[in-house]
């Protein structure tokens, strides 16, 4: 029995193996272009355009250095990449990954080590740093929440939990096009790169 197709092309021309995804085939380029097209939330947002991953991953990224001022800069890419496999999966609400088990928690590290080794990340992050990571995301969902999702405060309080105002002060959602997004992507990863 013919196996089924397990790759994506990519618009660098790179054929990424989903099931075995290697380092040599991923380019920030595409990361950034995928991610600047997949909306969080299903879509469900306000404004004029959707509420992007590539957006999201951003503010992540801004919030991490904010909760971990003195961190490596190691790490702060790993909180601008957090998400990066979506470009090729997309991005699921909880309630779906749930659903769906552990296939998509063993697709989504397979692809996060491959994109990790890629850019000069450990495979796997220290848990420490993850759990730092994902306290920022959760912040970053608690601001997308109130501020464009439609939850009430203490609706975002309950499902996110409260953030620290002084590590979110000044913060604001501001949504661009997907072409404005996906540079500025790209911009912070280089300037990441360049720090390191």
């Amino acid at each position: 029995m013919k196996q089924p197709r397990a790759w994506q092309r990519m618009l660098s021309g790179r054929r990424l193996d989903l099931l075995d995804p290697t380092p040599l085939d991923i380019e920030i380029e595409d990361i950034a272009h995928g991610l600047a097209f997949v909306a969080r939330w299903n879509g469900q947002t306000q404004g004029d355009f959707a509420y992007s991953v590539a957006e999201h991953s951003l503010l992540v990224e801004m919030i991490y250095h904010r909760l971990c001022p003195g961190s490596p800069v190691k790490w702060r890419l790993a909180a601008l990449l957090h998400d990066a496999p979506e470009y090729v999966i997309g991005d699921m609400i909880s309630p779906v990954k749930a659903a769906m088990g552990a296939g998509y928690g063993d697709l989504d590290e397979r692809l996060t080590g491959a994109i990790h080794l890629r850019f000069g990340l450990p495979a796997k992050l220290p848990v420490a740093t993850k759990r730092q990571i994902k306290k920022a995301d959760k912040m970053s969902a608690w601001m997308e929440a109130t501020q464009i999702a439609g939850f009430a405060t203490a609706e975002a309080d309950q499902f996110f939990g409260k953030p620290d105002p002084s590590l979110i002060e000044g913060l604001r959602i501001d949504l661009r096009p997907p072409k404005q997004v996906r540079k500025a992507y790209i911009d912070r990863h280089l300037s990441l790169l360049r720090l390191l």
